[in-house]
């Protein structure tokens, strides 16, 4: 019936944008319908957007182009959630989210609009908790424990409350849940998804939430490339490196595997993760391997080229 996606860290708004557009991608069921945003941008400003229909294809606009990311300072917020499902809910479909740009979001699965005997929504509940100065968690906890047969499910995250999510007791009995979690190394970035009746089930939300977490925390980000061209040699060596000048340029390539440097060959040379070495000093890893052709050893091409650039990443456990 609906997917709650919300982000803390770098680039949460463009992370949750694009962990919905994945899920629109590979799932079915309830979804690619109506979509509710919403943002705290580097100002402290609320930032919202919602569509009823094409979810991610028609969230953003931006002159006559439709299906577009959200604006750069927009997807560069460090809050941001968004709640979708299938087409035409009732309006105002801001109901399904509670946001104040001092607290933080609230969004969800299923019902979070629901009222509760006070009449308050639940979703507007669990950020007043948070205005009293809980945490997302203990908001959660409390609005929930209170209200244990609400058909609702919440994510809640804030500048000063962190992120949490939690179904309620009788959303956590349903055959159909999907929901995940996932930080990066720092606990700078996190992300947490909860959805229903979109299959499947049991792994769509471990793909979205990696797909979000990569987005603010890219794994092995370049930190610069190295150039490699044809006649470069091939040694045997203890480890797969990478011997390279002040330029960058490949002096040498060392592989473990000793059967390279005599007869001719198709491999991976240059294998993926191999230290970049500089003055005797490990530089970084590489971050790609092209197909090379290698001939008493010495490369004679990579993925058919003469040259080729290789990105690396700084050195494993650094950076």
């Amino acid at each position: 019936m609906t997917i709650g996606i919300g982000a803390i860290g770098k680039n949460a708004g463009l992370a949750v944008f694009g962990a919905l557009q994945a899920a629109e991608r590979v799932g079915t069921g309830s979804i690619g319908g109506y979509a509710v945003f919403a943002a705290i941008d580097a100002n402290g400003e609320l930032r919202l957007a919602q569509t009823q229909r094409g979810g991610t294809a028609t969230l953003f606009t931006d002159g006559e182009r439709t299906g577009g990311p959200p604006p750069p300072d927009v997807a560069k917020a460090r809050f941001a959630v968004v709640m979708s499902s299938g087409p035409d809910r009732p309006e105002p479909l801001m109901q399904f989210l509670a946001a104040d740009p001092r607290t933080g979001l609230v969004t969800g699965h299923r019902l979070p609009n629901t009222r509760g005997p006070d009449g308050v929504a639940m979703n507007s509940a669990v950020l007043a908790c948070m205005a009293r100065g809980l945490s997302a968690k203990a908001a959660l906890d409390e609005v929930l424990q209170a209200n244990p047969d609400v058909d609702a499910g919440m994510i809640a995250l804030g500048p000063d409350g962190g992120i949490a999510a939690r179904n309620s007791r009788l959303v956590s009995r349903r055959p159909d849940l999907g929901a995940a979690r996932r930080a990066d190394e720092t606990g700078q970035a996190v992300v947490e998804v909860l959805h229903n009746a979109i299959r499947p089930h049991n792994s769509l939300a471990a793909l979205v939430a990696d797909i979000a977490l990569s987005i603010m925390a890219p794994s092995n980000s370049a930190v610069g490339e190295i150039i490699v061209i044809a006649g470069t040699p091939v040694i045997h060596g203890p480890r797969n490196r990478v011997l390279v000048d002040v330029e960058n340029k490949v002096l040498s390539v060392e592989t473990e595997n000793s059967s390279l440097i005599s007869g001719r060959h198709n491999c991976a040379a240059i294998y993926l993760g191999a230290e970049v070495v500089r003055n005797g000093t490990v530089v970084g890893n590489t971050l790609m391997e092209p197909n090379v052709m290698v001939e008493a050893g010495k490369i004679q091409s990579l993925s058919g080229q003469s040259e080729v650039r290789i990105p690396f990443a700084a050195p494993s456990g650094k950076g």
